[in-house]
């Protein structure tokens, strides 16, 4: 297997920042229409459990000490920003007094992805001078001269209105989308909002039909608010999932508890074929083959804001339990959580910021593939981006010199092996390439892929979902014909 790993001598950070219709086409204010009342990771060894945040090790029945965070997170330490039990009251008082900023459904999933330590060092919105380091050079120089990697700007955008009644404030109330207070947003800072400097800088292009900017950036303000943050309460969706969005803080503590001495993460937002199996365990033998002794897969599906024709979160985790359930990966060598970003497709600028949030949850391997985080340009027939672009700005990108990058062989469906296999020129006429498009048309049609692409009960799932999809679209129409 040609498989590249580049090994860095780590860094060590020091420092801190002050500072729808029906389920398919539905619009992302309703993404949690389904709520599961019990976790479907029946058979997932993973449990839930109140974190030790201040133990970072695990004693060996030898007496040695095994420490599997071989990496440490940006700034030195995870920064976690819910405010302390025994100061929640006086916050809470404190929050009630303050001009208030209501927060969208995404803004409320950047609330959580900074007080979590995903960002660190970042501790709130981005002010003008990180937003700016951020959107022209994707990182933030530190005080002693280092670099933070920071591909992708955090910010919270503000209309006239709230910006009027902010006034001469210097902190500000956050409120959810259902009206309860969130937190606090301390020393502010509010700067313009160039949107299309924002989006050409981001994206690399301007053209309509791009689903973060058109869900997110178009109808915010013209105002970006900027400042520390403090959160009242651990952020939670009450949507069946919550157990399964553990913290960067959790994910490491459960890393040495497995007494694991390799980290490799797998992002994803699709549901899993055997061709990522493939890659995943051919990964795991590989390091075995180096001299770990326990590699860890961290299998770590984005739980954010997605585009209209993805796979929902709630599918795509029961999708993930089947592939479990039917040992396509080994529960007792794999974690499986939710990582709580929203998607912005902004392919090789965004392939960054997965990579920097996976060193803060303590892994010190990633894999890449083609086209990671990139989509169709959304007004020509081609992709947005290069395909093999993102692995080679990863292998690149200041601040992320401590992290192994794994770029993967490409993974093709054997005809002649009925099975997905990695990809050989030499005969390159025995392969057959499934997208994930056409994994989607396959579902939608009730129509089964070749054996061996996908479990059984992994694809099950999926043509229920767009069996149900269906029967919405049916049930919808009728109702509009009898209106």
């Amino acid at each position: 297997m040609s498989m590249t790993i580049k090994v860095h001598v780590t860094t060590h950070f020091n420092l801190n920042i002050q500072h729808q219709t029906t389920r398919h086409r539905r619009k992302f204010t309703n993404y949690n229409l389904k709520i599961r009342p019990r976790p479907i990771y029946s058979s997932s060894p993973l449990t839930v459990y109140q974190p030790k945040m201040n133990s970072l090790s695990v004693q060996s029945s030898s007496s040695s000490v095994i420490k599997s965070s071989l990496i440490e997170p940006d700034g030195g330490v995870v920064v976690d920003l819910v405010v302390p039990e025994s100061e929640l009251g006086q916050k809470t008082v404190e929050a009630e007094s303050m001009p208030s900023v209501k927060l969208t459904k995404i803004d409320l999933e950047w609330v959580h992805v900074i007080s979590q330590g995903w960002a660190s060092p970042l501790r709130g919105f981005m002010r003008e001078n990180e937003y700016l380091q951020s959107l022209h050079f994707n990182c933030l120089k530190m005080g002693d001269g280092s670099l933070v990697n920071m591909s992708l700007p955090i910010v919270l955008a503000i209309d006239d209105e709230t910006k009027e009644r902010i006034g001469s404030s210097t902190n500000v109330g956050l409120v959810g989308p259902s009206g309860d207070l969130i937190g606090i947003l301390r020393s502010i800072e509010i700067y313009k909002h160039n949107k299309e400097e924002r989006i050409a800088r981001t994206w690399g292009t301007t053209a309509p039909g791009l689903p973060y900017v058109e869900e997110v950036i178009t109808p915010a303000g013209n105002w970006l608010i900027g400042g520390d943050l403090e959160v009242l309460k651990p952020i939670k969706y009450n949507d069946g999932l919550d157990h399964y969005r553990l913290s960067p803080q959790q994910l490491r503590n459960e890393f040495d508890r497995r007494q694991a001495d390799a980290v490799f993460a797998f992002q994803l937002r699709n549901p899993v074929h055997n061709g990522h199996a493939l890659l995943m365990n051919d990964t795991r033998k590989r390091l075995l083959e180096m001299g770990y002794k326990n590699p860890i897969l961290l299998l770590h599906p984005l739980g954010g804001f997605t585009k209209a024709d993805d796979v929902p979160l709630d599918v795509r985790m029961e999708q993930h339990s089947k592939v479990l359930e039917d040992g396509i990966l080994d529960p007792e060598t794999t974690i499986v959580s939710i990582f709580p970003s929203p998607m912005h497709y902004a392919g090789p600028t965004e392939v960054q910021w997965h990579a920097k949030a996976r060193i803060n949850a303590g892994a010190n391997f990633y894999i890449v593939g083609r086209d990671p985080a990139g989509m169709g340009h959304p007004t020509e027939k081609r992709d947005l981006y290069d395909p093999d672009h993102g692995k080679k700005v990863l292998s690149m990108a200041p601040g992320l010199e401590k992290l192994n990058i794994l770029p993967f062989r490409v993974a093709a469906y054997d005809t002649v092996g009925k099975q997905m296999a990695f990809f050989d020129p030499s005969r390159a006429k025995d392969f057959l390439f499934i997208s994930g498009t056409k994994m989607r048309t396959y579902a939608r049609n009730g129509e089964n892929p070749p054996d061996g692409f996908m479990c059984p009960g992994g694809w099950k799932v999926l043509v229920n979902y767009y069996k149900s999809l269906q029967s919405e679209e049916m049930a919808q129409q009728l109702a509009v014909l009898t209106s």
